[in-house]
């Protein structure tokens, strides 16, 4: 899946099955510094990739979209990307709280 501006492939360390990441093809490492023409085109390929994911798999019931910048948010690839990542139940004990995960003693409030 691809347009002018972004690409979609699979996570090569998936959380889920179907992670996947949406890559913009120019060149830089901060979300912040994406043009509108790549913003459109993020959203656009999201929502078709969604689409994709919840016809190949009945189980997928919601959704995490994600974008680390910089190493300590946990960026490990200096080149902005995009983490669509499918949600099943079951697939963690308790999802309450979703991305503030990212911080485990936050996540519960």
């Amino acid at each position: 899946m691809e347009d002018d501006y972004v690409f979609a492939i699979e996570d090569s360390y998936p959380v889920t099955p179907g992670h996947t990441l949406i890559i913009p093809k120019r060149h830089f490492d901060n979300y912040f510094d994406i043009n509108k023409s790549e913003r459109k085109s993020v959203e656009e390929l999201l929502k078709k990739r969604r689409k994709q994911l919840l016809e190949l798999d009945k189980t997928i019931e919601g959704f995490n979209i994600g974008v680390n910048i910089g190493e300590s948010a946990g960026q490990t690839i200096m080149h902005c990307h995009v983490h669509l990542i499918p949600r099943r139940i079951g697939d963690t004990i308790n999802p309450r709280g979703g991305v503030r995960g990212v911080i485990p003693e936050k996540m519960n409030y």
